[in-house]
């Protein structure tokens, strides 16, 4: 059982003050998103938001801590050719000591598209292309010449040294939650962070949002897992992942109450649907604890990664809920 936060939108002695004091209480990994903008919400948008290169980022964190996984959350494929990917994560694994997971996705956020001219394809298209660029990058790590010849992407004999420390490569987290996604997942993916659909949207729907709830969620592990099983994988050897937007430790039950209700519209639920939500943690430590393991239980979660965390919550789950989470 692991667990992991996600920073974001740190400046850099921030970032590497996060990462140390994460890494200090006990978390098993940092991520970090990946985006030439960030867009909440329908659409929220903060031009003046600052966002340094998430490669960088991943470096930087990697040269203040010594224990924790590195990776993202994830890397956009469309941003960068698969030689490229796997240059750059070969040599975060060098430079972590074995360290890094390779966390990519399809790319969702439309605006950073059109507002750049990157080529923005539909969204099964850009699942082709995923699919490709795993392949491509798997060939890289592993073999001394690779050769490659698909619908996007092209290698003729082509070097890339050093491979990574990590043999046969760094563990390969894939993230979303679209059946396509799930198929590819199954085919590529060591870990899989299930979350609402945003591939096909092009932005975050609070309607998608609302769909992905504890029954959903067990659909889409039984999805993964039975298109594993065609492909010739061990299902149980694909580790699922469960990443938790929302997080709110209250003093009582009465006030977990009372904020499961004020935030249940939001997410278009119940307040015990909230409770039970995968994009939400909500409840006293005690209460927290016992979600977490019915997760584990019921979901077969391998893995929870908090975002959006204030310091004060990072250092109240390490120390109030996540040791009693993990036994």
């Amino acid at each position: 059982m692991e667990f992991g936060v996600q920073i974001s939108n740190n400046e850099w002695r921030q970032l590497k003050d996060r990462a140390q004091a994460a890494e200090e209480l006990g978390y098993d990994l940092v991520t970090i998103p990946d985006h030439l903008v960030m867009e909440g919400p329908e659409h929220q948008f903060n031009p003046e938001q600052v966002i340094y290169d998430a490669v960088m980022q991943a470096a930087v964190i990697s040269e203040v801590t010594k224990k924790v996984r590195i990776g993202h959350l994830v890397l956009c494929n469309l941003f960068r050719h698969p030689a490229v990917t796997a240059k750059a994560l070969a040599s975060l694994d060098h430079l972590s000591a074995g360290r890094v997971f390779a966390g990519l996705g399809t790319g969702w956020t439309q605006r950073e598209f059109d507002m750049t001219g990157i080529a923005f394809p539909d969204i099964k298209a850009r699942l082709r292309m995923l699919d490709e660029s795993l392949t491509c990058i798997k060939r890289l790590w592993t073999e001394s010449e690779a050769s490659f010849s698909g619908e996007f992407y092209k290698l003729t004999g082509a070097v890339s040294s050093p491979k990574p420390v990590q043999r046969p490569h760094p563990p390969i987290l894939l993230g979303g939650g679209g059946k396509g996604l799930l198929r590819i997942a199954a085919k590529h993916a060591d870990v899989v962070n299930i979350i609402s659909d945003s591939g096909k949207p092009g932005y975050i729907s609070l309607a998608e949002v609302a769909k992905l709830t504890d029954e959903s969620f067990r659909a889409k592990i039984k999805f993964l897992r039975d298109e594993a099983a065609k492909v010739g994988r061990n299902p149980a050897k694909i580790r699922i992942s469960n990443v938790i937007f929302t997080t709110m430790v209250t003093d009582s039950a009465a006030t977990t109450q009372s904020m499961a209700a004020a935030m249940a519209p939001m997410f278009q639920t119940t307040p015990e649907g909230l409770i039970q939500s995968p994009m939400a943690l909500v409840g006293t430590p005690d209460e927290c604890i016992r979600e977490l393991r019915r997760r584990r239980r019921d979901w077969d979660i391998d893995q929870f990664v908090f975002s959006n965390l204030t310091n004060e919550t990072t250092e109240q789950l390490a120390k109030d809920v996540i040791p009693g989470a993990r036994s």
